[in-house]
C-alpha cells in the first residue's frame, strides 16, 4: 500500500448499510483495525442498526463470511479486514493473494463493493503502524466503503 492515500471525500453515511468482516488472528492488531473502521463509519453517520460486524478465525475465512453477510444484510458495501505478518516463510503472501483474488471475484460477481482491508506486512512493526499506529488504514477503509456505497446507490437507482 502506498503512503500517499487519496484525500477522503466526505460522504454522509446515514443512509448506508455496511458490513464489516474481521479476522481474529493477530488479535490486537485486527481489533485496532476494526475499531478504527467502525469509528470512521460511525463518525460519518452510519447507525448501529445499519452496521453489521462479523468476526471469523483468520483472513482465509474472510471472503466466505463477506459473501454471506453481503447477501443476508443487503449491505451497500462490505469491509473485509485481516492482518497477515511475514515469518520464516512466504505463507502470508500466499494467503494475502488468495484472499485478495476471492474478495475481488465476490465484488464483481455480486455487484456489492468489497473493500479489501487485509493488511499484508513483512514485519510486526509495519503491521502495527498500519493497524494501531500513525498510518490510519482503518479510517481509509471506512472512507472507501462510504465512497463505494454511494457509487453503488447511484447506479442501482
Amino acid at each position: 500500500m502506498s503512503l500517499a492515500a487519496p484525500k477522503s471525500s466526505v460522504v454522509n453515511g446515514t443512509a448506508f448499510r455496511v458490513a464489516v468482516v474481521a479476522a481474529r488472528y493477530n488479535e490486537e492488531l485486527a481489533n485496532g483495525l476494526l475499531e478504527r473502521v467502525v469509528a470512521g463509519l460511525r463518525a460519518a453517520g452510519v447507525s448501529e442498526k445499519n452496521l453489521t460486524v462479523v468476526r471469523v478465525p483468520g483472513s482465509h475465512e474472510v471472503p466466505v463470511a463477506a459473501a454471506l453477510v453481503a447477501h443476508q444484510t443487503q449491505a451497500d458495501c462490505v469491509v473485509a479486514l485481516g492482518v497477515l505478518i511475514g515469518g520464516d516463510t512466504r505463507h502470508h503472501e500466499m494467503v494475502g493473494q488468495s484472499v485478495s483474488q476471492a474478495l475481488q471475484t465476490l465484488a464483481l460477481a455480486s455487484g456489492i463493493p468489497i473493500i479489501n482491508g487485509v493488511i499484508v506486512a513483512d514485519t510486526l512493526a509495519q503491521a502495527r503502524t498500519r493497524c494501531v499506529g500513525k498510518i490510519n488504514r482503518g479510517a481509509e477503509f471506512a472512507s472507501a466503503a462510504l465512497d463505494m456505497a454511494a457509487v453503488k446507490r447511484k447506479f442501482s437507482s
